[in-house]
């Protein structure tokens, strides 16, 4: 019997960062504790720019942005959000979207299941993406149970199981 196998990624939708953007553009704009005050957020070239006269405004935006990414379903360890940043009279905070496996952490992730994970499991880096292999589907399914309890600062997803 062939080996059975599934890839761990890190990928976001970019169509529910848009969403959650522009539900969180709305709210801004309609709320009253940001009338007068500038707040924005919006797409700047690959990153999100967000903006207001002060600093407690601007991560008050951020905040409200994270809330609408998780109502969407995407992971916070996705968002790489920076300080606020003094620009003349506002502050800004740019953040962006991380996507794909880094080698460093795709080996971490490799190191896990070799030491952790059930025997004559296989891991292989394959570019930003991770492919784990086995005899047995149900080592599959241990190993990622043993990867969702693991706190990993970067997200995962497990496609093409088969």
């Amino acid at each position: 019997m062939a080996d059975s196998s599934f890839d761990i990624v890190s990928k976001v939708e970019r169509q529910e960062v848009d969403n959650a953007l522009n539900q969180a553009a709305k709210e801004i704009s309609q709320r009253y504790d940001f009338k007068g005050v500038g707040a924005s957020i919006e797409w700047s070239g690959e990153k999100i720019e967000m903006r207001a006269n002060a600093e407690e405004r601007v991560k008050a935006v951020l905040d409200i942005f994270q809330s609408k990414l998780v109502k969407r379903g995407i992971s916070l360890k996705a968002l790489d959000a920076g300080e606020p940043q003094a620009s003349g009279k506002e502050y800004k905070i740019f953040a962006s979207i991380e996507e794909g496996i880094s080698q460093d952490n795709a080996k971490k992730v490799a190191k896990i299941i070799r030491d952790e994970g059930p025997k004559g499991v296989k891991a292989q880096v394959q570019g930003d993406e991770l492919r784990v292999s086995s005899k047995s589907r149900d080592d599959l399914q241990t190993v990622q149970q043993l990867l969702k309890g693991k706190d990993l600062d970067f997200a995962l997803q497990f496609v093409n199981y088969r």
